[in-house]
């Protein structure tokens, strides 16, 4: 993933954006946070309000078997657990791994914006505006354990990944390597990018890698629908910023988390089950054969031709 410093909102909007591919920006005035972020600091800022975070007892987190568990700590008792490597009290064993990922008061209904849910420490930050205010969807603080591996999955909207302090490595995926990812819904159940079960998965040696370091001060620009499985080398602090690039209208109200799918695509993937329903009241040869036009059809009428 290519690196570039100093870059201005101007030359993102004309060079960088139109392009859709992963960037990592060096050199963005970020604020007083990048300093200032120590766990000392944090814990202190935010004091001992309860905070919902994941527990796992592995590194690699996976959200669809769910190999961790909930918990409810006071902040400040989470950030200096979580800034271990092993822990005198834990739930699970006693080099679990924690993850905050912040969410709105209300999880079902309300956003995760750091101005609302950690409004001293959103003092010390200055977020790259590089869109527009009302494109704004959310701002997502996130605190993850070293070793820590997130699930590889993707978004609906754009987002910049802003790594305050510590260290972490992407790995991401273009959206045209879907088919090799095998999914379910919006994560792959691909877990260990480095070293996949090839007998189980045998097509993702197909998907292109593209990989980058973030260290402290690092702004990546996700694109929407690229796939990124982020690994915590050190224990650090993020945030994420999400906007919207396609009209208002296209999203899902209820989305809180920024990851369910436009509305065109979740009608049209209904209308598409039940197309595949109907073609079942027909014998497996003629099911074969209108199934293999109707892939066709799909290919020619709505892929795109034009990737590099």
């Amino acid at each position: 993933v290519e690196r570039l410093d100093g870059v201005t909102r101007e030359r993102f909007l004309r060079d960088i954006y139109p392009r859709r591919k992963p960037v990592v920006l060096t050199g963005l005035e970020l604020g007083t946070c990048t300093t200032k972020w120590t766990t000392d600091y944090l814990s202190q800022a935010e004091g001992s309000k309860e905070v919902k975070i994941h527990v796992s007892a592995v590194p690699q987190m996976d959200f669809l078997s769910k190999n961790f568990v909930y918990r409810t700590l006071p902040f400040d008792v989470f950030v200096r657990r979580a800034a271990e490597v092993k822990h005198k009290e834990y739930f699970l064993t006693e080099d679990e791994k924690y993850y905050l990922r912040s969410v709105g008061e209300d999880v079902r209904k309300d956003i995760a914006d750091i101005r609302k849910q950690f409004p001293i420490l959103a003092e010390d930050v200055h977020i790259p505006e590089y869109f527009e205010k009302e494109q704004f969807f959310s701002s997502v603080f996130r605190i993850s354990s070293a070793g820590l591996q997130l699930w590889t999955h993707y978004d609906v909207m754009d987002n910049f990944l802003i790594q305050v302090t510590g260290k972490k490595r992407v790995v991401l995926y273009s959206p045209r390597d879907a088919p090799y990812l095998y999914l379910s819904g919006t994560k792959s159940e691909v877990l260990d990018v480095d070293n996949p079960d090839l007998e189980k998965y045998p097509l993702f040696v197909k998907a292109k890698r593209y990989q980058c370091v973030l260290e402290a001060g690092d702004v990546l620009f996700i694109p929407a629908l690229w796939f990124h499985n982020v690994i915590s080398e050190e224990f650090g602090v993020a945030l994420n910023v999400f906007w919207k690039h396609l009209p208002a209208e296209s999203y899902d109200k209820t989305d809180t988390y920024g990851n369910k799918d436009p509305m065109a695509a979740s009608r049209a993937i209904q209308i598409l089950d039940r197309a595949l329903k109907t073609l079942e009241e027909l014998p497996e040869e003629y099911r074969d054969f209108y199934a293999r036009r109707m892939v066709l059809r799909i290919q020619e009428k709505a892929y795109r031709n034009d990737y590099g």
